[in-house]
């Protein structure tokens, strides 16, 4: 009997979502529930009307939707947040992990609205069941929230709308309707609080490393919607094109963002970040030793394309190659989450500047390097890059740092974290670094015995939950921050957990394993 991998994948999220609700219950877990019942129904109806080709945009094929895991993503993180929160006293992020959860339901809701607006004939049995969901979400919200975070999710929920159409218009077959809701969603939420905060400058306050991410993402995106659109009208393989690129790249840089982000640390952010960088002389060991994996990292690139132009059959990279970059990644964040997190957390960032740059560049033909950023990059594509962007590279970067990202956050406690909750900034190293790493080269190698219903096999899959266990074993040795007391069971359930997603998910494995690991390793 052939097994739909969706179903399998959607099992395992709802074991998830059940771990959660084992160690966290109050009145939004029924919503998180009914929410995932609806997203089920929904999730079919979207994969067969991605089969017929009725879709409105061109979402990435050789995929299904990805509804399910994409809508439990952000309610399951609020949920989680909000109870940390709750247990440290902190009123206002208790309030907004609030705020994230009916967000992430409302989002979710919205999507499969419209999946049964376009379906037809209408399901409805789907209909009912999206209308009981729906139904108590809004009562929930009505019960848990004030009017200004109704306002509040009324305003990701605007921005969703249109930036959902810009984005998927503008970059065809590039997400899956799951990627679109997590990725979308994601920079939907950080627009608005970055809005919000700039017009309540007299209430900034914090650690000034956490204001780098949401400048940069608004910052990115600015350019990179400005001139999709600038060049639908005009060539972009021109010096003229080139030159205006780069000037209103510096303008934007120089002129707006830099200043936006004075007015959140309280001064110029190059002098701080001077300051910042050579505060010791661990910091400097560390730039100078990520300079050299930098260099490692390129000139692999380089060696892979000098081959295939040396005459070799070989035209695309193996996956054992490009595992290598997982590997380099590893090297970089280890040492960085070990001894210097906030140089980590901010070089992270400085990173993903520069990789949606050298994107752009790449994407809209930039002189001079341009296309030779295409020819270079061309080698490491998947199935997964079949859209006009290459976004593996980027989704490695984000998926290794969004623990790092999110952690530790105001309501983590100072010190020695109890528990599992040490290894959560380990998260992106695990699953994606460690786990994906070793399950692909393994499984490809060594694999005989296959998942029903998927390419990926057994062997690749157990030998990722155990170099996930024995890395565990390593940082626990290195960090004296970690002190896992009894939770080792938890620890394992949870790696295995992810381990199964990884082998059955058709989604983005390097942004959902490392958010899954992160929530479940929170509790």
């Amino acid at each position: 009997m052939q097994i739909n991998p969706a179903y399998v994948e959607s099992a395992v999220v709802l074991a998830m979502v059940l771990c959660v609700h084992t160690a966290v219950w109050n009145q939004h877990s029924w919503c998180i529930v009914a929410l995932f019942i609806q997203a089920f129904y929904v999730q079919h109806k979207w994969d067969r009307l991605l089969r017929a080709g009725g879709a409105v945009f061109q979402f990435r094929p050789s995929a299904n939707s990805g509804i399910v895991p994409a809508s439990m993503v952000m309610p399951l993180l609020g949920l989680v947040l909000k109870e940390k929160c709750s247990a440290s006293g902190n009123v206002y992020f208790e309030r907004f992990s609030m705020v994230v959860t009916i967000t992430g339901m409302m989002l979710a809701l919205f999507l499969s609205l419209i999946a049964l607006g376009i379906t037809r004939p209408v399901p409805t049995n789907t209909c009912v069941i999206a209308g009981m969901a729906g139904s108590a979400i809004l009562y929930t919200t009505k019960q848990t929230l004030t009017v200004s975070e109704v306002i509040e999710v009324l305003e990701v929920l605007l921005i969703f709308v249109y930036l959902s159409l810009i984005v998927l218009y503008l970059l065809p077959r590039s997400f899956t309707p799951g990627e679109a809701l997590l990725i979308v969603g994601g920079i939907s939420l950080i627009v608005n609080q970055l809005i919000k905060r700039s017009l309540n400058l007299a209430e900034v306050k914090g650690d000034p490393v956490n204001y780098f991410l949401p400048v940069i993402v608004v910052g990115s995106l600015l350019l990179g919607v400005f001139f999709a659109l600038l060049f639908c009208f005009m060539e972009s393989e021109t010096w003229v094109s080139s030159l205006f690129f780069h000037m209103m790249t510096a303008v934007l840089g120089l002129g707006i963002l830099m200043p936006w982000l004075s007015l959140f640390i309280g001064r110029h952010p190059l002098m701080w970040l001077l300051d910042f960088v050579t505060l010791n002389d661990r910091r400097l060991c560390l730039l100078g030793y990520w300079l050299f994996l930098v260099a490692v990292a390129t000139c692999v690139v380089l060696h892979q394309n000098y081959q295939r132009q040396s005459g070799s059959k070989k035209h695309q990279a193996s996956t054992i190659v490009r595992k290598y970059f997982h590997l380099i990644v590893v090297a970089t964040y280890v040492p960085g989450l070990i001894y210097d997190r906030q140089l980590l957390h901010v070089a992270s960032v400085g990173c993903l500047a520069v990789f949606l740059f050298l994107e752009y560049v790449r994407y809209f033909r930039i002189m001079p390097f341009g296309q030779l950023l295409r020819q270079l990059l061309t080698l490491f594509l998947d199935e997964r890059d079949s859209g006009p962007l290459i976004l593996t590279h980027v989704y490695l970067l984000i998926g290794m740092s969004l623990p790092l990202w999110l952690f530790p956050g105001p309501c983590a406690p100072h010190g020695v974290l109890p528990g599992a909750g040490g290894l959560v900034p380990y998260a992106g190293v695990l699953a994606v670094g460690v786990g994906d790493t070793v399950a692909s080269i393994f499984g490809s190698t060594m694999g005989e015995i296959r998942w029903p219903g998927t390419k990926k096999t057994m062997e690749g899959t157990a030998t990722s939950i155990f170099a996930q266990i024995i890395a565990v074993a390593m940082f626990l040795i290195f960090d004296g921050s970690i002190n896992l007391n009894s939770t080792y069971s938890w620890i394992v359930g949870s790696i295995s957990l992810v381990a199964m997603l990884e082998a059955y998910t058709s989604q983005i494995d390097n942004l959902l394993l490392p958010l899954y690991l992160f929530i479940l390793l929170q509790l």
